[in-house]
């Protein structure tokens, strides 16, 4: 656990501290856009804080390189190699669309071909599903389901970053959920406590760490697409490094719960209830956008977070309040999961408890604005 700690912290620090040095180049240089329609903020703030995110979680991997513990990971390099690759892919078209705004049908393009590299050289993909003892059928099934998960995952954390902390808080709680629970799944199934997918979460839970602040309302800048992609593309590498190949075997419900349905679900239902809001808010999107007539990828201003501002939460109320969804979810199925190591029923009520209080607080502060709603305007803008 040492070194993850140290992961953590070493790769926040250096995030925090060239989230500064970007910041100032970028004020310094004039690198930020105008103010959209669409956005919240009132005054041009930069976009580039993915370029410190990257070489925040570039630093830990190289320092991973040199430590012992991890070489476990490193003894296949080509996953490592793979996802770099990807990551470099997908920050370099991020800085670009923040800068320029590409066309949309470039950035899903870079995005599929990013995923491919990852599935394809890294050899990273998803072979099995601990339902039942659950394998995917063939190479190229495999193949496809893990190039749409990680393409779906990455539009799902950039469709939500429209408020001043919100994908890096949300990112760090998802992050700091998966991480206890790839940890556990690891010291309990393997025989090792390290692994790859808990190496990512903790390098994101650094990243997210030192870059808060910075983005942290008002923000004084922004991580932009290449930050929010780069978020969503090693989070579904870390869901899949555990789970897509953890093997089934090891799930029998005789041994894992008496109880085969939640025991078996729970080690995949986790690592998507950690992006359960991301994922929520990006279908609900493609569908809105979809029935219009609208490429599923055009922007409006129609997002969750844009709704509970017109309900009438203040910007930070509206992030506290994802904060706080996320947390109740991630942290009461991983409350469940650690009830599946022991015996039914009792721990398991203890995170559904969790569960069901915490959904209900939720609820309610979600549908109490502080304040009264703000009038609609005539028309509204889906620039």
């Amino acid at each position: 656990m040492k070194q993850y700690v140290f992961t953590i912290l070493f790769t926040a620090i250096v995030t925090f501290a060239l989230s500064w040095a970007v910041w100032r180049l970028s004020m310094r240089y004039k690198l930020y856009p105008g103010i959209r329609e669409r956005d919240v903020h009132k005054t041009p703030t930069p976009r580039l804080g993915g370029i410190a995110m990257f070489f925040g979680v570039v630093a830990a991997v190289g320092v991973s390189a040199a430590n012992p513990y991890f070489s476990i990971f490193w003894a296949d390099q080509k996953q490592i190699y793979a996802i770099l690759a990807a990551t470099v892919i997908i920050v370099l078209v991020g800085v670009a669309d923040d800068l320029w705004d590409l066309d949309w049908f470039i950035k899903l393009g870079a995005q599929f071909l990013a995923a491919g590299i990852i599935a394809w050289f890294g050899e990273l993909q998803i072979y099995s599903l601990p339902i039942g003892g659950l394998m995917v059928g063939s190479g190229p099934v495999s193949f496809a389901l893990t190039v749409f998960s990680i393409v779906i995952v990455m539009n799902a954390v950039n469709f939500i970053d429209g408020l001043d902390g919100l994908v890096a808080g949300v990112c760090l709680i998802a992050n700091g959920v998966f991480f206890a629970y790839s940890y556990m799944l690891s010291r309990d199934f393997t025989a090792s406590n390290f692994s790859l997918a808990t190496f990512i979460a903790a390098v994101l839970i650094g990243a997210c760490l030192g870059f808060l602040p910075l983005n942290w309302s008002p923000a004084k800048l922004f991580m932009g697409d290449a930050g929010a992609l780069m978020l969503g593309l090693l989070m579904a590498c870390s869901a899949i490094a555990i789970t897509g190949q953890l093997d089934p075997s090891v799930l029998d419900p005789e041994d894992f719960g008496r109880s085969q349905l939640l025991g078996a679900f729970i080690p995949i239902l986790l690592p998507v209830v950690v992006v359960l809001l991301p994922l929520l808010d990006f279908g609900l999107a493609v569908i809105r956008r979809m029935s219009a007539g609208k490429s599923p990828f055009s922007p409006d201003r129609k997002h969750l977070h844009h709704r509970m501002l017109d309900m009438g939460h203040s910007d930070r109320g509206a992030v506290l309040i994802f904060y706080a969804w996320t947390a109740i979810f991630g942290l009461g199925v991983l409350l469940m999961y650690i009830g599946t190591t022991a015996g039914w029923p009792g721990d398991y009520l203890v995170g559904l408890a969790y569960l069901v209080v915490g959904v209900a607080a939720c609820l309610v502060v979600t549908l109490t604005p502080s304040r009264r709603a703000a009038p609609k305007p005539a028309l509204e803008s889906t620039a």
